[in-house]
């Protein structure tokens, strides 16, 4: 997935996920917390892998990842291309009204617009890109 996009939180908390990710994600796909201070959307397939990974583990390792599921939500877009962000996850991330989704490879995450922002200018140095390229071995 790749990409930006901008778009608002309504009152009563649905947004509109773009038609090209909504292609890439599927009919039904996972929200959860993202790494940062952001949320992630998993397509299902995705969300299997996780699962899975995570079913492989003993059980002293897979617990901590019970607030990861305790607090996803299965989405599927109503009719005008909108989920319901959970009123606990839009805490999570910052997101109140104005929010930037951008396309991660395997997943999209949605950022308030003011952290995508500070974060996007913080990162989005030729230096820093020059750094990240790097340390991926191209």
């Amino acid at each position: 997935m790749t990409g930006t996009y901008e778009h608002s939180i309504d009152a009563k908390g649905r947004l509109f996920i773009p038609a090209k990710l909504r292609g890439e994600l599927g009919e039904t796909f996972y929200l959860a917390v993202g790494v940062d201070a952001c949320l992630a959307i998993y397509p299902q397939s995705t969300w299997d892998k996780i699962t899975e990974k995570i079913a492989a583990l003993p059980m002293s390792q897979s617990k901590t990842m019970r607030l990861l599921f305790a607090n996803a939500a299965k989405c599927e877009p109503d009719s005008q291309g909108r989920i319901v962000v959970p009123a606990k996850l839009r805490k999570y991330a910052g997101l109140e009204k104005d929010t930037v989704i951008i396309g991660v490879n395997d997943r999209a995450e949605i950022w308030s617009a003011d952290a995508w922002h500070a974060q996007e200018e913080e990162d989005m140095t030729p230096e820093k890109m020059a750094a990240c390229m790097a340390e991926l071995g191209f």
